[in-house]
């Protein structure tokens, strides 16, 4: 698994996928908050406060993640190379193991940068430092846990597609579904009966909960347990390969 591990991510940094990815997310959201004028402007709002920050990176994610892993199994499908990877002496789990590894670590890459703005607010605060530690650094597990289960939906998307623009549109598609779809479900009037269930299938209502820096050990298991279910999908598409 970590050799295959290494080789996605010398692929990633060996080509401009990793910068761009990586740069694109922290110029998206240094443009909002702290050029573009509105809400999300943190000069403008008057408070030393990272909330944009995380309000907004869900939104950037959700065609970021699925650039980064749309290559992942579709790029290896058409060219032909998933299927001299099946006959080397490596189980399913560690090819799906170290691919999704590799996708993660780019999404973590990708946030890292973002520790600047912690540290700008930081210094506004009047006094200095007197921000919501606890509830930012929920925030950042809430993203990275975030990023888990997007990772986990976009590498089960490049599985089953040898295009990589399919596998982007399917990524895209179902994590949309999982962020805000089952909310939106939830506020049709024939279904208020369920409404509180509704939401509790969608990523929203857990990432809000963790960001507000309290971590529910059921917010914990719902991001494990949607990530280990979309892994598990991409085994068993990768399995049928070898038949």
């Amino acid at each position: 698994m970590y050799a295959l591990f290494k080789k996605e991510i010398i692929l990633f940094f060996s080509s401009i996928t990793g910068y761009l990815v990586g740069g694109l997310f922290l110029l998206v959201t240094s443009l909002f908050l702290w050029i573009i004028p509105g809400q999300m402007n943190i000069p403008m709002s008057g408070y030393a406060s990272l909330e944009p920050l995380f309000w907004l990176s869900p939104w950037v994610f959700l065609f970021l993640v699925p650039a980064v892993t749309m290559r992942l199994f579709a790029d290896e499908k058409k060219s032909g190379t998933l299927e001299i990877l099946l006959t080397k002496p490596v189980g399913d789990w560690e090819i799906v193991g170290g691919k999704y590894l590799a996708g993660l670590v780019l999404v973590v890459v990708s946030i890292l940068p973002t520790f600047i703005f912690f540290y700008s607010i930081h210094k506004m605060a009047q006094p200095v430092g007197n921000i919501d530690h606890g509830a930012i650094w929920g925030s950042y597990l809430g993203l990275f846990l975030l990023g888990a289960i997007y990772t986990s939906i976009g590498l089960f998307a490049s599985s089953i597609t040898s295009n990589q623009i399919v596998s982007f549109v399917i990524s895209v598609a179902i994590t949309f579904v999982f962020y805000i779809g089952f909310d939106a479900l939830a506020t049709i009037p024939a279904l208020k009966s369920i409404s509180s269930t509704l939401v509790q299938f969608g990523i929203e209502e857990h990432y809000q909960s963790i960001s507000r820096g309290v971590i529910d050990s059921r917010d914990l298991l719902y991001f494990v347990g949607v990530s280990a279910v979309f892994l598990s999908l991409t085994k068993m598409a990768i399995t049928k390969k070898r038949w």
